[in-house]
C-alpha cells in the first residue's frame, strides 16, 4: 500500500490517542523511518502489522481499528491534497459510490503501483444503494464499512444505516453493503 495510507493511520492515532502510542505501535511494528512518503509503495504486510500493534496498543479490535481509519481516511485524504479529486467524484452519495472505480482509475495516475479494490452498486432507491465491494486484499470489509460513514458525514447523511448483508466467501465473489438514509 501507499505511504499514504500509512500516513492516515499515523495520523488517527497521534490525533485521538497520542503520539506516545503511535511511537509504540510504529516500535512493535519494527518501522524505523521517521515518516511515510505518500506516494512511495510498502508492502501490504507493514499495513496489516500497524493495524493488528494498533489493537494491541489500543486495546480494540483489529475490525474497530479498520472501521476508525475508514471514516478517517475520507476526511484525511480530501485535507491531504484529494478534495478536488474526491468532489469530481460526485455531489451526492448515490453518485459518488457510482463513480468509485473511476475515482480510483483517477488516482492509478498519480499511484501507478495502487491494487485499488472494486465497486460497483445495485438496487438504488431514492434512499438506498447497494454497494459491491471486491479487493484482492483480505479482512478490509471494515474499513469500508468506515469510509461509508466518513462519505455520510461528507455527505450529511450522518444518521444512515449500514448493513453488510453479504460477506466474500467460497460461494460469493464480494462482499455486499446496504446503505440507507
Amino acid at each position: 500500500m501507499y505511504g499514504l495510507v500509512n500516513k492516515a493511520i499515523q495520523d488517527l492515532v497521534c490525533e485521538k490517542f497520542g503520539e506516545d502510542k503511535w511511537l509504540e505501535i510504529k516500535k512493535m511494528s519494527n518501522f524505523e523511518d521517521d515518516f511515510f512518503i505518500g506516494l512511495q509503495s510498502y508492502p501490504d504486510s507493514l499495513t496489516y502489522e500497524l493495524v493488528k500493534n494498533s489493537s494491541k496498543v489500543l486495546g480494540a479490535e483489529s475490525s474497530v481499528i479498520m472501521e476508525a481509519f475508514g471514516e478517517y481516511w475520507i476526511l484525511f485524504t480530501a485535507k491531504e491534497g484529494y478534495g478536488e479529486m474526491l468532489d469530481l467524484a460526485g455531489d451526492s452519495l448515490a453518485e459518488f459510490l457510482n463513480n468509485l472505480d473511476m475515482l480510483h482509475n483517477r488516482v492509478n495516475n498519480i499511484m501507478p503501483e495502487l491494487v485499488a479494490p472494486q465497486f460497483s452498486t445495485r438496487n438504488e432507491t431514492t434512499n438506498s444503494i447497494e454497494l459491491e465491494y471486491r479487493s484482492k486484499r483480505q479482512g478490509m470489509a471494515p474499513m469500508v464499512v468506515g469510509l461509508l460513514r466518513g462519505l455520510g458525514i461528507r455527505f450529511n447523511k450522518e444518521n444512515m444505516k449500514i448493513e453488510h448483508i453479504q460477506q466474500k466467501n467460497d460461494v460469493n465473489d464480494c462482499d455486499v453493503f446496504k446503505i440507507e438514509w
